[in-house]
């Protein structure tokens, strides 16, 4: 498959970080509203197979193929730059600040965003005839989805809001990890199989994806959900945000970035 040693994937993580923080608003923006949308596919094709077929790992096992297209075609996911952008400050390339890390977050985050509300939009009347019918069981499973995790969390309170941020920390652990499989192989089987398996565990766990709920969320409320755009902010996007960001900072970049690049030193025997 041939597989780059960590040592060299992570050199490549580091790139493209510096990458990222380089790239133009233009660029930055477009990349991440095809991210944002084809993501946002991917998650109505899942939930269509989990509501025809009954089985909810099937939506799993299908579901990162709309990871895999995209960043086969070099789109960005929020997901992916929280962990990629920091390691080009950390280890200190030249221009690299915290300054245009969180401009990319920034950036991202609304390309991200837009992308994945335009398909909620195409969904909602895909699914409605252009609201003129009730929606279809797709869209009255995504309003269920949407009502479970926001109200559903709020029930518990504080005990709901620390299993979301922890179910956000799980999944970009695991979606971070994805993102580093498209850099551990030179051709693309490699990449495919390195960033299918860790995308399949998050999304059977169900674990919080800010921007699958970018998706998931705006669909429900477009569709009639019962809930508001507040509790989805609140009791969803802004604490999964968070989730994401510690997990895949603390999981997968710190974690690689400090073994594999900056090694400590042999212990003398």
């Amino acid at each position: 498959m041939s597989y780059l040693v960590p040592s060299e994937f992570v050199t490549k993580m580091v790139d493209a970080g510096e990458s990222k923080i380089y790239m133009s608003t233009r660029d930055t923006l477009i990349r991440a509203y095809m991210a944002g949308a084809i993501l946002a596919l991917a998650a109505w094709f899942a939930v269509t197979i989990n509501v025809q077929t009954g089985q909810p790992l099937a939506g799993a096992i299908l579901f990162p193929v709309g990871f895999v297209i995209l960043y086969l075609l070099g789109f960005d996911l929020l997901t992916g730059v929280f962990v990629l952008a920091p390691l080009a400050v950390w280890d200190k390339r030249p221009g690299a600040t915290w300054g245009g890390v969180f401009r990319n977050w920034g950036l991202v985050f609304c390309g991200n965003f837009a992308g994945a509300f335009t398909v909620a939009v195409m969904m909602a009347i895909y699914t409605t005839y252009g609201f003129s019918v009730e929606p279809n069981a797709v869209g009255k499973a995504i309003g269920v989805i949407g009502e479970n995790r926001t109200l559903g969390y709020q029930h518990y309170g504080a005990a709901g809001m620390l299993t979301l941020f922890i179910r956000g920390v799980l999944c970009n652990w695991m979606v971070s990890t994805g993102v580093v499989g498209a850099m551990i192989s030179t051709n693309v089987s490699g990449k495919v199989i390195a960033m299918w398996m860790p995308i399949m565990l998050f999304f059977y766990m169900v674990f919080e994806h800010s921007i699958v709920n970018m998706f998931l969320f705006p669909s429900g409320l477009l569709l009639g959900a019962k809930f508001s755009f507040m509790d989805y902010l609140i009791w969803n996007e802004i604490p999964t945000v968070l989730g994401n960001l510690v997990g895949g900072l603390a999981f997968t970049g710190l974690t690689l970035y400090s073994t594999h690049i900056k090694t400590a030193p042999k212990r003398s025997l």
